[in-house]
Parts: C-alpha cells; structure tokens; sequence
C-alpha cells in the first residue's frame, strides 16, 4: 500500500519510519540550498519561513515568472552532503522534520536527526519533471536576490515521491552502514581477483 505523510508533521509521525522505508509527501515542501543553510547557520539570519513540522527540499527549481504568476518548469534534487556542514544546526534551529535530498548524509546530520527526531530521504536523481509535476502551486518565495536556484521557494505538493529514508529518527544511516558493509566484503571479493593476477 502507498504510503502518504501530510504535513505538518509531528515527531510520532515520523517515529515508525526506519531507513529503507518508501513514502510519498503531501502539503508543504520549501526548497533551499547552500545559501539558504549558510543564512541561516553561518551568519545567523532569521529564517523567514517557518520550517516547523515540515520538509525541506535540497533543490535548484527552474521557474517562469510573468508577473505575479510563477509556473515551475523543473526541480530535481542535489546533493545533500553539500548542506552537512550546516545541517545539524539547521535542523535544531528551524524545527524541520524532513530533510530531501540526492544521495546520503554523514554522521552529525543524522544525530541532530536522532536528538530532534527527524529524518532525511532521497529523492530519485534525474526525475526533474516528475518533480515538477508532484507540484500543484508555488505559495511564496523568500530572499529573492540569492536567485532563482538558492533563494527559498515553498510549495504545495501532492504525493510527492517515492522517497526512500537514508537516516530516519533514530540516527541510523543507511548509507554509512552500507559503506562500512561492502567495505567489510572487500577485502574477501579482491582475494580471487589478485591471486588470479600472479598467475
């Protein structure tokens, strides 16, 4: 059965969820970058959007704008490791209970993920129109002069997905346990290999 996750959300709403898990989001997603996190982080700038309960999208949107129209063409996700500097923070700062992205995220995202009791989720790389399309409206955006890529868009979306959870709330991280996994099997998968060599 499809799973859907409305926000705002609760810490019980993500609690169940473990890394693996698939889900689809409605409601509220905020795109934001490098620029959005450092503002917020490094430099210590009120966040004007309220990103409690909710998800942020690591995410460069190409939108067309005619006038006080905004129609999203695409948005496709980042990379995630880029914000992991800034993450940790970010999540105790704004109250943000998810956070999406491309590829994993390292070990002090996912314990502000196991203190603050939210999660992180890929989103499929290459599927920019898919997002696009998950998307019903854009309802604001924010620090406009970062342009278009980094400034902070918000979004209504409609089962938007699949998302997969990489580090879900209790701290566990899918991507390092499989890193630290294959680099377990390596050394036992190169035997063969280089005993075949000296032949």
């Amino acid at each position: 059965m499809k799973k859907i996750m409305v926000t705002p959300l609760a810490d019980k709403a993500i609690a169940d969820l473990r890394t693996g898990d698939i889900f689809y989001l409605s409601g509220t997603l905020a795109t934001g970058r490098d620029d959005v996190h450092r503002r917020v982080v490094h430099e210590g700038m009120s966040c004007p959007f309220d990103f409690r309960g909710l998800a942020i999208f690591h995410a460069g949107p190409i939108v067309k704008e005619e006038g006080e129209k905004c129609e999203l063409i695409s948005v496709g996700p980042t990379s995630s490791i880029r914000m992991e500097k800034w993450a940790a923070d970010f999540i105790a700062q704004t109250g943000v209970k998810i956070m999406i992205g491309k590829g994993g995220m390292g070990n002090e995202t996912a314990a502000a993920c196991r203190e603050h009791k939210a999660i992180h989720c890929v989103y499929p790389g290459g599927c920019a129109a898919l997002g696009a399309s998950q998307v019903e409206k854009i309802t604001g955006v924010y620090w406009r002069e970062l342009g278009m890529p980094e400034c902070l868009w918000v979004m209504q979306v409609r089962e938007f997905g699949p998302l997969m959870v990489s580090i879900d709330a209790r701290g566990n991280n899918m991507f390092a346990e499989n890193a630290a996994l294959y680099a377990s099997r390596k050394e036992a998968c190169m035997k063969p290999i280089m005993e075949s060599l000296k032949r």
